[in-house]
């Protein structure tokens, strides 16, 4: 009687004390709150990290292009030294063709011999005198004159071409000036010459 109402209470107890456990792990979580599994949003944070990292890459490289730009440099360096050769070289020729404008040429001695036989030509027996000065030396004078002028004026118009051409250094610049300055003054002379404005033709009576 003893050991069965000895048993009966230890398992009250025992149940007593489960209850209790049991009470207090509630009152825990009701303190608490729900523990959220957060797994998932760990899993997705880490995704997102790895595609911002993908995506600042592929920016990263669409951005850097420095074989383009390097390309780009060099192509704009050969241009400029291409066009600096070209205008150092225009000046030169207007410089050139200018002083050949004043001296005269090979070609305007061709012609001026040409225009000589021509006249000989023409008035060989049959011509008067002043046809004779006008046919012989008159057309002779003239076409070397034209010739001048045409090496002048295309003297002037290489040079005024470098000059409005902007970006160019100051001695080609300075050549450009001089070549204008012989080409503008062949072309006076040329044209004076060939209208017989400084000089005209003999007459038959002086």
């Amino acid at each position: 009687m003893d050991t069965k109402t000895t048993t009966e209470k230890k398992t009250g107890e025992s149940a007593d004390g489960a209850e209790g456990v049991e009470r207090a792990e509630t009152a825990k979580t009701a303190a608490i709150g729900p523990v959220e599994d957060t797994t998932p949003d760990l899993l997705d944070k880490g995704d997102k990290g790895d595609e911002d990292g993908d995506g600042a890459a592929a920016e990263g490289g669409d951005g850097f292009d420095g074989d383009d730009e390097l390309d780009e440099e060099l192509s704009s360096g050969t241009a400029t030294a291409s066009t600096g050769i070209g205008g150092a070289a225009a000046a030169v020729v207007s410089a050139a063709l200018g002083v050949v404008a004043l001296t005269g040429t090979w070609t305007g001695k061709v012609v001026s011999e040409r225009e000589t036989l021509v006249g000989q030509i023409k008035t060989s027996g049959t011509g008067t005198p002043a046809q004779q000065i006008s046919e012989i030396y008159g057309d002779a004078w003239h076409s070397t004159a034209l010739v001048n002028g045409v090496f002048a004026f295309v003297a002037l118009f290489v040079a005024v071409l470098v000059l409005i051409l902007p970006g160019r250094p100051a001695w080609v610049r300075s050549v450009a000036v001089a070549g204008a300055v012989l080409g503008g003054l062949g072309l006076l002379l040329s044209a004076g010459t060939y209208f017989d404005l400084f000089m005209s033709l003999p007459t038959a009576g002086s």
